[in-house]
């Protein structure tokens, strides 16, 4: 994820996204998308009208993919209704337990 810039208007509101977006939990391991690393980029376009999501899943082959896709896609237009939303699900970077935050890694231990 990119760095927060206090200077630019957009950030609160991206960061408003990213926290809705911890409500999407990982369903092999319970823990949000968010802690997990799978959000790569969350960007504003079309005059902040349009919420695109540039993300990954832990495998390719995950087999809860299109639910997590799905669960994405319908937190933010519950949430953001007046925006339309776009989810882009990309494979590189490969994700990698680098990714886990130290939150993610706290809510793996219990």
């Amino acid at each position: 994820m990119e760095p927060f810039d206090i200077t630019d208007k957009q950030s609160f509101q991206k960061m408003e996204i990213l926290e809705t977006l911890r409500l999407v939990i990982d369903p092999e391991l319970e823990i949000n998308i968010v802690d997990m690393g799978l959000i790569y980029s969350v960007t504003l376009k079309g005059e902040g009208k349009i919420i695109s999501i540039e993300m990954t899943l832990s495998s390719p082959n995950c087999p809860m993919g299109a639910s997590i896709v799905g669960a994405v896609q319908n937190c933010l237009e519950h949430y953001f209704p007046h925006y339309k939303t776009e989810v882009q699900l990309v494979c590189e970077p490969a994700w990698s337990s680098d990714l886990i935050t130290d939150e993610g890694k706290r809510l793996l231990e219990r």
